[in-house]
């Protein structure tokens, strides 16, 4: 597997990953965000702040994820791995690039957002060091409420 960071060119790559992974959430209450993106808000995002890691298996896209950097931590967020792929290691090499990213640039901590109902993924964050460090009520439009944990995980400085 190789794991390269995205460029604009690469929009629609991001957001092809992105939509077949979350597939799985369209019957939630509501629908993951992530669905209602398309190919020119992903490329909005990373002309501005955003960067992107993409994830190849014999030259062919399999995973992504997108990230912002904020101080001295590292946000991540839509990480997808198309759902043949799913359960390989793919999403646990990214967020490993990703912390071998923060540690060579020094930043102190990685976090995220996870549905609470999103059992499997905040499965796969503890696997590897991430806790939960907060709780939140997302008020949706037509009264729709979605439980959020905010999860991090704190690194190494290495001097």
């Amino acid at each position: 597997m190789i794991i390269k960071f995205a460029s604009v060119t690469d929009a629609s790559v991001i957001h092809d990953l992105m939509i077949k992974a979350f597939m799985e959430y369209k019957n939630e209450v509501p629908p993951s965000s992530a669905l209602e993106e398309t190919v020119q808000s992903v490329s909005d995002a990373l002309v501005k702040e955003e960067e992107g890691l993409i994830a190849y298996e014999e030259n062919v896209p399999v995973g992504m994820v997108r990230f912002l950097i904020n101080n001295q931590s590292i946000y991540f967020y839509r990480l997808s791995v198309i759902p043949d792929k799913q359960g390989k290691g793919i999403a646990k090499n990214m967020l490993k690039f990703i912390e071998d990213y923060a540690n060579k640039e020094g930043f102190s901590s990685i976090r995220c957002k996870v549905r609470m109902s999103a059992t499997k993924n905040l499965k796969l964050y503890r696997s590897i060091g991430y806790d939960v460090y907060d709780e939140e009520v997302v008020h949706k439009p037509n009264g729709i409420n979605i439980k959020v944990v905010s999860m991090k995980k704190d690194l190494l400085l290495l001097q």
